[in-house]
């Protein structure tokens, strides 16, 4: 028997459509060169208000291992958000960056508890680090694999991973199923939403072993989920009175919009999208 649709409940707004994307589109290579480098005078905010990875994520990393792994090098290591947190796991974390002042921030991140691991870093490039091969248990990619050329980048952590090593990649995206947090990452501009199915692409000497999908929640001041968006590359290359206006209409979205009042704590949920890769046989070159 059919009839008329039921009419939609104001109160229970349909998911709206989610990114199609399976990674970033930069438009050319210079944009994309221009975005990734304005990051680099943004540590500070970037370290604040950017979220952690949550102990479900960690353990889904070392998971794979019979014993905790020692050495772990961390690509694209920013200002340490993932390092860090290895650290107090206890590993030996090399946190390679192309940006001295992203690690410069890493370094000065904060004590973490006594008889965990170290951080050291290095300035370098993803693709060619310049660290020895076979020199971690495990290779971390943390927001950053989209900004890398995948297939260099591919056949380092190949050469970087010791003989059962794991190369992890993970991404905190807003979790844009959820309707007013599809909506504040539009006006946020956040250009890092992927399709909920999206695979990474990596060279040809890596496998997937493990992926996992974590939901979680952030909880921000209303004015830090405002400020969220000056780490974002979009609105740090825009014009000021466009990066103004981004921000407005954040402030409107949260205090009028949602009714929030200022200062309230808002739990800004997440979904975190981890992919862990091994060699594939042969791959890997000793000595290279």
């Amino acid at each position: 028997m059919t009839g008329t649709p039921a009419a939609p409940d104001p109160r229970h707004p349909p998911i709206p459509p989610v990114s199609g994307r399976d990674e970033p589109r930069f438009g050319s290579a210079e944009r994309k060169a221009a975005l990734a480098g304005a990051f680099a005078a943004q540590g500070a905010d970037y370290d604040r208000l950017r979220p952690g990875y949550p102990e479900t994520v960690l353990e889904a990393m070392l998971a794979p291992f019979a014993a905790p792994p020692r050495r772990a090098i961390d690509l694209g290591a920013g200002t340490g958000k993932l390092s860090r947190s290895l650290v107090e796991r206890g590993l030996e974390v090399t946190a390679v960056d192309t940006s001295a002042a992203m690690l410069e921030v890493a370094r000065g991140g904060g004590e973490v508890a006594d008889g965990t691991g170290t951080l050291a870093t290095r300035v370098a490039p993803a693709e060619a680090t310049g660290l020895p091969a076979a020199s971690a248990e495990l290779v971390t990619v943390a927001q950053a694999w989209h900004w890398f050329d995948a297939q260099a980048a591919s056949a380092e952590a190949v050469r970087l991973l010791a003989p059962g090593g794991v190369l992890a990649l993970v991404w905190n995206m807003l979790d844009v199923t959820i309707p007013w947090v599809h909506r504040l990452s539009r006006i946020m501009h956040a250009g890092d939403i992927h399709r909920e199915d999206f695979a990474p692409t990596v060279g040809p000497g890596l496998e997937l072993a493990a992926r996992s999908v974590h939901q979680w929640q952030d909880p921000m001041p209303t004015q830090d989920v405002i400020d969220l968006a000056r780490t974002r590359s979009y609105v740090i290359t825009a014009p000021e009175d466009r990066r103004q206006k981004v921000l407005a209409n954040l402030d409107w979205y949260l205090h009028d919009h949602l009714g929030h009042a200022r200062g309230a704590v808002v739990g800004v949920p997440y979904r975190t999208d981890l992919f862990l890769y091994r060699a594939v046989a042969g791959a890997r070159t000793d000595g290279e």
